[in-house]
C-alpha cells in the first residue's frame, strides 16, 4: 500500500469517527454511563448497605476550610434553635430525649461540647461525684452530692465524676458516666439499661487510652479489654432492639494522638496502640447491635494541630462530632432539605404511581412499535415505511417513553437514597475556576453568524447560554452567600425576563400574531417539562419558580399587546397615533405592577384566589416565595418591551442607526462614547453590589436599576460590527436548552431540591462534576427535543380548535388532582 493510500485511509477513518460524534450517540453514551453507575451503586449498597446513618458514622472528608463532609449524604448544620426545635418536636410526640455518654475524659469532653451546643439557660444541671449506689443505677439527685449549675460550671467540676443535665420542657436528659475502663462498672451500666423498659435514646461509649496508660501498653490489658467488650455485646444487642429499634448504641473508635504534644506520663499512648484497641473493638462489635462511630476518628485526624495536649480534641473536631450526633438523632424527624444523613426518603404519592405507571405503559407500547419497525426494515430493506412508523401515535409514544426514562432517572437521583448526595461547598477558587474554564471554551468555539442585527437569534441564544452556565456554577458552589456574586446573578435572572419581554414584543410587532395558537404554543414550550416534573417529583408548580415567572410575564405581555387597539409595525405606518396607544399600554402595565407592589395584602388576595392559587403557593400553602420572586423582577419584562419598542423606533426613524451590515452601529467617536458609557453602567452596578449592606437593601434597589447593566451589556456586545456578527456556538448550544437546564438542575445535577449536589463518583469531586454535568446536559437536550416533537401534537398550527380541545383535556386531567389538593 502506498503512502498516499494509507494517508487517504486514515483520513476516511478519522472522518467516520467524527461523523459518529453527534447528539444521538452522546445521549446513548450518557445512558450507558447511567446504567453503569446504577450497577456500581447497587453493588455498593449490597456490600455496605443503603443506610445513610452508617455512612454518616463511618466515613467522610474535609472540604476546603475545614468543613466536614460525610460520605454519601448531606449533613445539616444544627443551630441551637434547630436543636431545640427537634427536641421539642420529639417531646411533643412523647419521646424522652435521653442521651448517655459513658467513658473516659475524651467522652466527657464530647459530653460537655454537646451541652455547650444546647442553650444552657433553659435547663438545670445536677452535678457532683457519684455517692453510694450501684454502678448501673440511674443518675438522680439521690445518687449525687447534688447542686444546680450551668454548663459552664459543669466544666469546672471534679474531672472523675458523673454528671447529668436536664430540661423538663424538652423532656431532655443528658448524662455522663465516668467509666475510663471497659470494666465491671461499664458492664453493669449496660446491664441496667438492658433491663429498663425505656433505655436511653442514644448511648455514646468509648474507652481505651486509660487502659493503655494504666497498663503501660501491656498485651494483658488489651486482652482484658477485648474480653470485657465481649461481655457487653449481649446487653448492647438487647438495648438496640428495644423501643422498636429506636435506641442507639454508638461505640466511638479512639481518635489518634499527637505524640509530640503528649506529657511524659502519657508517652505510652501511641497511635499503634490505639489502632490495636480499635481493631479489637471493630472485630467484636461489628456484628452486634452497636454502631461503630469511626468518622469521629477521621474528624480528629484532620485536626490534630488543634489539640492542646495531644490527647483531647480541639474545638472544631468537637463541633463536627456534635453535629454528627444531632444529624443522626434529628434528621429523620425534621424537614431540613440539606440533611439527608439518617433521613428516610420521601414517600411516593398515588399521583406519582399513576404518572409513572402511565409513562411505563407508553414505554412498553413504544418498545413494541420500535421492535416492529426494526422487523419490517430487516425483512424489506430499502422499502419506505415512513408513513407507517412515523405516525403521530408513534411520535407520541416514543417521546413519552423517553420522557418516562428521564423522569425515572430524575426520581432516582433526587427522591431516593440510591445515589449519594453531598453538601455544597463555596470557595472563591471553586467558583471562579470553572467560570474561567467555561468562558475559555466559549471564546474558543466562536464563528460568524448569518445575522447582523442587534440581539439577533444567535446572539440571544449565546447570551442565555453563558448566563445559564454561570447560574449552574453559582448554584452548585453555593455562592449565594457572597453578596456581590448574588446580586450579579440576580442581574442574569432579570436579563432572562428582559429577553422574554423583548422577544415577544418583537415577534408581535413584526408579525402581529396574537392568536390563540401562538399563545398556547409558548405556554406549552415553557411549561411542559415543569408540569411533568410536578407530577413525577411531587413538587408544586411554584417550586420551579422561574417557569411561573416567565409564564406570568408572557401572559402579561400577551394581554398588553393583544388587547385592542392592536399596534404593529404595519399598523403604525398607516396611523402614527398608534405609538401613543402603545405608550399608554406600557403606562397601564406599569400602573398595575406598582399597585400590586404597593400592597402585599392586596397582592396576596389576588394570587391566592381559587382556582389559580395552586400556581402561586408552595407546599406549605405559603405565597411569600412568589411575592419575593415577583417583586424582585417586577419591571424586567417591561424594560425589555420598552427597549424593543424604542429600538424599533430608532432603527426606523433615525438616520444614524443601521444594523443591517457588518459595520459599527455608530461613528467612531459615538462608538467610543457608547463603550465608555456601557462600561460605566456595568461598573456602577458592580460598585453598588459591593456597597449595599445586605440582601434586603440590595433587592429593594435592584428592580429599579437592573436595566442599567443590561443595557450596558447590549451596547458593548453590539456597537462593534465585528463582535455583533460573531457568536459562540458553545454558549448558543446551551442557550437553546437553557430552560431545561434551569428547571432540571434541581433534581439531576444538584440534589435534595437544589440544597446539595448529586454524587455518582464518590470521592472524586472533579470527575463527579464532569460526569454529572455531561449526563445532565444530554438529558436537558433530549427534554428539549421531546418538547419540540410533542408541540405540534399538543398545539397543532393548522387548527386552533384542536389546541383548545387538548387544553380542555389537560384541565380535565388536572381537575381530580385539583379537587384532591383543595384547589376548588
Amino acid at each position: 500500500m502506498s503512502s498516499a493510500e494509507a494517508s487517504s485511509k486514515q483520513e476516511r477513518s478519522a472522518a467516520e469517527i467524527i461523523q459518529q460524534i453527534n447528539a444521538k450517540n452522546a445521549k446513548l453514551l450518557a445512558l450507558i454511563i447511567v446504567l453503569g453507575f446504577i450497577i456500581y451503586h447497587g453493588m455498593l449498597h449490597l456490600r455496605y448497605g443503603i443506610d445513610s446513618c452508617t455512612w454518616l458514622l463511618s466515613d467522610g472528608r474535609y472540604k476546603g476550610s475545614q468543613e466536614w463532609q460525610p460520605y454519601g449524604c448531606m449533613m445539616h448544620h444544627y443551630s441551637q434553635t434547630d436543636t431545640r426545635q427537634c427536641l421539642r418536636y420529639l417531646a411533643f410526640w412523647g419521646t424522652h430525649n435521653h442521651f448517655v455518654f459513658i467513658g473516659d475524659s475524651r467522652i466527657r469532653q464530647l459530653y460537655l461540647a454537646f451541652l455547650s451546643h444546647l442553650d444552657p439557660l433553659h435547663g438545670a444541671a445536677v452535678v457532683g461525684s457519684r455517692i453510694a449506689s450501684s454502678p448501673g443505677a440511674p443518675l438522680s439527685a439521690s445518687t449525687f452530692k447534688s447542686s444546680t449549675a450551668s454548663v459552664e460550671q459543669l466544666k469546672s467540676t471534679q474531672m472523675h465524676s458523673d454528671l447529668t443535665f436536664q430540661d423538663s420542657k424538652l423532656r431532655l436528659r443528658v448524662d455522663f458516666i465516668w467509666s475510663p475502663l471497659v470494666s465491671k462498672h461499664m458492664i453493669e451500666s449496660f446491664q441496667h439499661w438492658k433491663r429498663e423498659d425505656e433505655p436511653p435514646s442514644v448511648i455514646i461509649a468509648g474507652s481505651a487510652t486509660w487502659s493503655i496508660k494504666e497498663s503501660n501498653a501491656s498485651a494483658k490489658a488489651l486482652k482484658e479489654y477485648t474480653w470485657n467488650l465481649t461481655r457487653l455485646v449481649q446487653s448492647i444487642d438487647m438495648i438496640s432492639k428495644k423501643n422498636g429499634g429506636k435506641s442507639h448504641v454508638l461505640w466511638t473508635l479512639q481518635e489518634p494522638v499527637d505524640t509530640e504534644r503528649l506529657r511524659p506520663a502519657r508517652s505510652m499512648i501511641t497511635n499503634e496502640q490505639i489502632d490495636l484497641y480499635n481493631k479489637a473493638a471493630m472485630e467484636i462489635l461489628q456484628h452486634s447491635g452497636a454502631q461503630l462511630w469511626s468518622s469521629s476518628r477521621l474528624v480528629a485526624q484532620g485536626n490534630l494541630e488543634e489539640s492542646d495536649d495531644g490527647l483531647h480534641l480541639g474545638p472544631l473536631a468537637l463541633k463536627h462530632d456534635t453535629q454528627i450526633l444531632l444529624n443522626m438523632y434529628c434528621n429523620d424527624h425534621m424537614n431540613f432539605n440539606d440533611g439527608t444523613c439518617c433521613s428516610s426518603p420521601e414517600h411516593y404519592t398515588t399521583l406519582q404511581v399513576v404518572t409513572f405507571s402511565s409513562l411505563g405503559v407508553c414505554t412498553l407500547i413504544a418498545a413494541v412499535m420500535v421492535l416492529r419497525r426494526c422487523l419490517i426494515l430487516s425483512k424489506v430493506p430499502g422499502k419506505n415505511v415512513k408513513v407507517v412508523e412515523e405516525s403521530d401515535f408513534y411520535t407520541l409514544m416514543t417521546n413519552l417513553a423517553k420522557l418516562g426514562i428521564i423522569m425515572a432517572y430524575f426520581y432516582l437521583c433526587d427522591r431516593t437514597n440510591f445515589f449519594m448526595k453531598e453538601n455544597k461547598y463555596f470557595s472563591q477558587v471553586s467558583f471562579w475556576l470553572p467560570i474561567g474554564y467555561v468562558f475559555a471554551l466559549g471564546l474558543f468555539f466562536t464563528e460568524d453568524s448569518r445575522y447582523t442585527k442587534v440581539l439577533h437569534r444567535d446572539q440571544t441564544d449565546e447570551w442565555k447560554g453563558w448566563m445559564q452556565l454561570v447560574i449552574l456554577i453559582y448554584h452548585m458552589t453555593g455562592a449565594s452567600r457572597v453578596l456581590p456574586i448574588y446580586m450579579h446573578v440576580r442581574v442574569l435572572v432579570s436579563a432572562y425576563l428582559f429577553l422574554t419581554g423583548y422577544g415577544h414584543f418583537c415577534y408581535f410587532w413584526q408579525c402581529g400574531d396574537a392568536g390563540l395558537i401562538r399563545f398556547l404554543q409558548v405556554l406549552f414550550r415553557t411549561n411542559f417539562m415543569t408540569v411533568a416534573l410536578c407530577l413525577c417529583m411531587n413538587r408544586p408548580y411554584q417550586f420551579y419558580y422561574f417557569v411561573p415567572l416567565v409564564s406570568f410575564w408572557f401572559v402579561m405581555t400577551y394581554l398588553v399587546l393583544a388587547l385592542p387597539p392592536h399596534v404593529t409595525l404595519s399598523s403604525s405606518d398607516a396611523n402614527p397615533l398608534q405609538y401613543l396607544y402603545l405608550v399608554l399600554k406600557f403606562v397601564g402595565l406599569f400602573s398595575v405592577i406598582t399597585i400590586l407592589y404597593m400592597s402585599e395584602v392586596f397582592f396576596e388576595k389576588v394570587f391566592v384566589t381559587r382556582p389559580w392559587k395552586a400556581l402561586f403557593v408552595t407546599t406549605d400553602d405559603d405565597i411569600h416565595e412568589w411575592w419575593f420572586r415577583w417583586k424582585l423582577d417586577r419591571y424586567s419584562s417591561l424594560y425589555g418591551m420598552i427597549f424593543a419598542f424604542a429600538f424599533a423606533l430608532l432603527r426606523r426613524h433615525s438616520g444614524f442607526l443601521d444594523d443591517n451590515n457588518h459595520g459599527n452601529l455608530f461613528s467612531p467617536g459615538a462608538s467610543l462614547s457608547a463603550v465608555l458609557a456601557s462600561l460605566l453602567a456595568i461598573g456602577g452596578y458592580t460598585a453598588f453590589s459591593f456597597l449595599c449592606r445586605n440582601k434586603l437593601e440590595c433587592n429593594e434597589i435592584h428592580s429599579y436599576v437592573v436595566f442599567v447593566p443590561i443595557l450596558g451589556y447590549i451596547m458593548l456586545r453590539n456597537v462593534s460590527g465585528a463582535l455583533r456578527s460573531r457568536h459562540s456556538v458553545f454558549f448558543a448550544w446551551f442557550g437553546r436548552i437553557s430552560l431545561e437546564l434551569l428547571v432540571g438542575q434541581v433534581h439531576a445535577w444538584l440534589a435534595a431540591d437544589a440544597h446539595g449536589t448529586l454524587v455518582l463518583a464518590p470521592g472524586r469531586p472533579v470527575l463527579n462534576a464532569l460526569i454529572t454535568s455531561y449526563i445532565f446536559a444530554c438529558a436537558a437536550h433530549e427534554l428539549h427535543s421531546i418538547t419540540a416533537a410533542l408541540l405540534p401534537l399538543a398545539v397543532p398550527s393548522s387548527d386552533w380548535r384542536k389546541g383548545l380541545r387538548n387544553l380542555i383535556l389537560f384541565f380535565a386531567i388536572l381537575l381530580p388532582i385539583g379537587v384532591h389538593d383543595g384547589m376548588f
